[in-house]
């Protein structure tokens, strides 16, 4: 296959060679990523790109969202060594992937991720996860119609992912996630700092951040991955952002570039 299709409900496939997963942010979808992964097919890779649990069309097994089920997830679509590409949680999947099975990832690049943890992860005043929460239990949904739900959202790149991605039903359009769930999925990723995993890495790694991204200076410092690239004027979704860019570094990372 040289394009990109959904080889099952909640996985998109395509292209032939060394394979390359890709992995979603909170509240994203396998969608948002599909620009990235048409330019690893039209450079000679294989990708494999899930909606992951409690996202997309992958609404099973919502009772475990646990970061070991994550991994778990993505060891069972890699019938070979692969590249890991992720964004956000998805960059904290793929490294946690890469220190449980170091034999089985090539590499890794990290597109605005890190070890995790979080200074305001308590259950006091909301905390990281909580407020996540709020704010997506705060979208007025269902939304009428696309012009309803980007004059909410704002206008700015992750909106038109949201936008995409909205499922359309008899009374309205909705997200094809939910707040708890979200919650849940970042309960982990915030409650502590994976350094133990991130230090046992021998595999290449590629960290790139926005200049206007989320993550801390300090951490960025102490991961000191292989590679770093800071993208001008991007945010925290800098492959949305600044899609041709992130192609271009991921695209040469993984073939040698």
């Amino acid at each position: 296959m040289t394009t990109l299709v959904r080889s099952s409900p909640a996985v998109l496939s395509g292209g032939t060679g060394p394979l390359v997963v890709l992995l979603h942010g909170l509240a994203g979808s396998a969608a948002e990523m599909a620009p990235l992964a048409q330019s690893l097919i039209e450079a000679g890779h294989r990708v494999v790109v899930p909606d992951q649990c409690g996202h997309g069309f992958n609404s099973g097994r919502v009772e475990d969202l646990s970061r070991t089920a994550y991994v778990s997830d993505v060891l069972a679509l890699m019938d070979e060594p692969a590249w890991l590409v992720g964004q956000s949680m998805g960059a904290h999947t793929a490294m946690l992937t890469a220190a449980a099975a170091p034999d089985r990832v090539r590499g890794l690049v990290m597109i605005e991720g890190g070890v995790g943890g979080s200074a305001d992860s308590g259950p006091s005043a909301g905390g990281y996860p909580e407020k996540l929460r709020a704010y997506f239990a705060s979208w007025p949904v269902p939304f009428a119609d696309e012009a309803a739900a980007r004059a909410f959202l704002g206008p700015r790149a992750i909106t038109e992912a949201w936008v995409a991605d909205l499922d359309h039903r008899a009374d309205g359009l909705w997200p094809r996630f939910d707040p708890d769930v979200m919650k849940a999925a970042i309960a982990e990723v915030a409650a502590t700092a994976r350094w133990t995993e991130w230090a046992s890495l021998t595999m290449p790694t590629l960290l790139i951040r926005g200049e206007n991204g989320t993550m801390p200076d300090a951490e960025v410092e102490r991961m000191a991955p292989d590679r770093l690239v800071v993208v001008p004027g991007a945010g925290h979704d800098v492959h949305l952002d600044a899609p041709e860019v992130t192609a271009r570094l991921v695209v040469d990372f993984v073939s040698g570039g």
